[in-house]
């Protein structure tokens, strides 16, 4: 904290997991508190994070991941959370092919930010969804047709 980087930068922690450990994320916000910053931004994804030649979108996972990222909020300090970057990858690294593009995405972008507007994710959400983007039957946990 003597160096006066916690008034230059926020931290940005990452997490693609649909199961990441919140607690061990509320543990790390604690120790960047404890470190002088007083801000921290979440990185998730909706698209592109799940393998090197995924070139369909698993919306559950994606959904899983904001979901966590919602409690990991709910469980830190009211005031330090700055916002959240949601990712959508082109390549899963550097070396790979395009996967996943924004087309086939679009759906699980829309859930994932639906549930982060909202709080969590229901029913409703989901209908919701489906009738902003004209779908009949939007489905989370296998791949759409």
């Amino acid at each position: 904290s003597e160096s006066g980087v916690p008034q230059l930068v926020q931290p940005m922690i990452w997490d693609y997991a649909a199961d990441l450990d919140v607690e061990g994320k509320v543990h790390l916000i604690e120790k960047y508190r404890r470190c002088g910053f007083s801000k921290v931004w979440f990185a998730s994804a909706f698209k592109g994070a799940t393998g090197v030649n995924q070139s369909l979108t698993l919306i559950g996972h994606h959904l899983k991941n904001h979901l966590q990222w919602l409690k990991v909020a709910s469980n830190s300090p009211a005031d330090v959370l700055e916002g959240i970057a949601l990712t959508g990858w082109q390549r899963y690294d550097h070396f790979s092919v395009l996967c996943e593009l924004l087309p086939v995405a679009i759906p699980s972008l829309a859930v994932c930010l639906q549930a982060l507007k909202n709080g969590g994710y229901s029913e409703k959400i989901k209908e919701n969804v489906e009738k902003l983007l004209g779908m009949s039957n939007l489905e989370t946990e296998t791949f759409m047709r």
